[in-house]
């Protein structure tokens, strides 16, 4: 039999749980950041950034323990001072969405482990002796608190990467809306359409539209044109020099197509395809077809000979 002082240690609130493992994420990210405090030369708010990561490591040593108030009082008055300490950070810089996110891995730990450390269970916990009822209760709702906390841990890991990926596209927009030729500045700060207008405006855009537009277009016709033909009879059929060749095909990808350039203007040249529309077409298949040949083997080979069959 397992006594009942054994089965009061196992229980630990699912909030101090994990409080102990992402307090320990939340530490070293703004570790991290405190490289952006840094580059900006403002030693009061890297100081403050430097003070805080200070006091949010103190809490993860200070969290609760079972029928210990103090170290509850303590932990709950070191929330208090992060909160505090974040948003007096975020006072002090300049108001933009970045910093506004860089102050938030301090002030939403700080935010989350007072409302967690101050909740009933974690107070009763912390406070007083359980009963083996109260213990059996605590851990089916530990059971039931896991998996919606590792849900949220890994759907805001997952935000952050998306929102990482998605920067670079944000950042090009902005630059396209606003004036100027600055490729500084803050996100969203003025808008402009005047790149746009000058663009429009012009004769030379659309020319260069109307030339992308050809050489896309007949790209794709004459690739494919060539390429569908040659995908199938390599899916179906059985030729000598089959394999040699699709190794062919993949090998000439390796290499990249600048190697090429001058044979293609000796060609060009010799053809009388030089700044013409069928001069880039025929170049740009020439690179694009091993590729579209292969791709469209590997199409043909999914789709079954019965299908064929039943077409014909």
């Amino acid at each position: 039999m397992i006594s009942e002082q054994v089965i009061r240690a196992w229980y630990i609130p699912a909030e101090v749980s994990a409080l102990r493992r992402w307090l320990i994420v939340a530490t070293i990210v703004n570790v991290i950041l405190l490289t952006f405090d840094y580059l900006r030369g403002d030693i009061e708010i890297l100081l403050l950034g430097l003070f805080g990561c200070t006091i949010l490591a103190a809490l993860r040593n200070y969290l609760p323990a079972a029928n210990n108030p103090n170290k509850r009082n303590i932990s709950l008055l070191l929330s208090g001072a992060i909160i505090a300490i974040g948003l007096y950070r975020l006072i002090l810089m300049p108001t933009s969405l970045f910093n506004f996110w860089l102050c938030a891995w301090m002030i939403v730990p700080g935010l989350i482990a007072l409302f967690w450390l101050s909740n009933q269970a974690v107070s009763v916990w912390a406070t007083r002796e359980l009963s083996i009822s109260a213990v059996e209760y605590g851990l089916s709702r530990n059971f039931e608190l896991h998996k919606k906390y590792q849900k949220i841990g890994s759907h805001t890991t997952l935000l952050h990467f998306a929102v990482i990926t998605l920067i670079p596209i944000i950042w090009i927009f902005d630059i396209a809306l606003s004036p100027g030729n600055a490729l500084g500045g803050e996100i969203g700060d003025s808008y402009s359409s005047e790149h746009f207008s000058k663009i429009l405006e012009g004769d030379s855009f659309w020319i260069w539209f109307r030339n992308s537009l050809i050489v896309s277009i007949g790209t794709s016709l004459l690739g494919l044109v060539i390429a569908i033909p040659a995908g199938y009879a390599f899916s179906r059929y059985k030729f000598t020099g089959r394999d040699v060749s699709m190794f062919a095909f993949l090998l000439v990808q390796m290499f990249p197509g600048i190697i090429i350039l001058v044979p293609y203007f000796l060609v060009m040249k010799t053809l009388g395809l030089l700044n013409s529309h069928l001069g880039l077409i025929l170049a740009y298949c020439v690179t694009a077809l091993p590729l579209c040949v292969w791709m469209l083997k590997g199409f043909f080979d999914t789709v079954p000979r019965e299908l064929e069959e039943a077409a014909t």
